[in-house]
């Protein structure tokens, strides 16, 4: 199972290499004024996304960009349906931050 995850993580970011991938989540990420942020480290994000998360959740998530306390919110919720969104989220942000760490550098 860790060598399937190892492999898909190559291939993401492999993919993060190439073009530019836009999105809701590269949008965000390139405009929440982070200094971190750039075009190469957006754009794998999203890559990320893309192969992790629906539209749906997608838009769910760029919204965190911009307003932290909404993550928060649907964190610390009770309703199984953002519970169910968080772990989602939460299995997309370890992957991003495994996959695109070497284009952030």
């Amino acid at each position: 199972m860790r060598m399937i995850l190892v492999m898909g993580a190559v291939a993401t970011l492999a993919a993060c290499g190439g073009g530019r991938a836009t999105g809701d989540l590269s949008r965000a990420c390139m405009s929440a004024g982070r200094t971190s942020a750039s075009p190469q480290l957006c754009s794998c994000v999203q890559q990320v996304a893309n192969q992790s998360l629906s539209g749906r959740d997608q838009a769910r998530a760029a919204t965190f960009f911009a307003d932290p306390q909404r993550a928060q919110d649907t964190r610390q919720s009770d309703n199984p349906n953002d519970a169910a969104f968080w772990r989602r989220y939460r299995a997309f942000t370890d992957q991003a931050a495994t996959v695109c760490r070497p284009v952030a550098v």
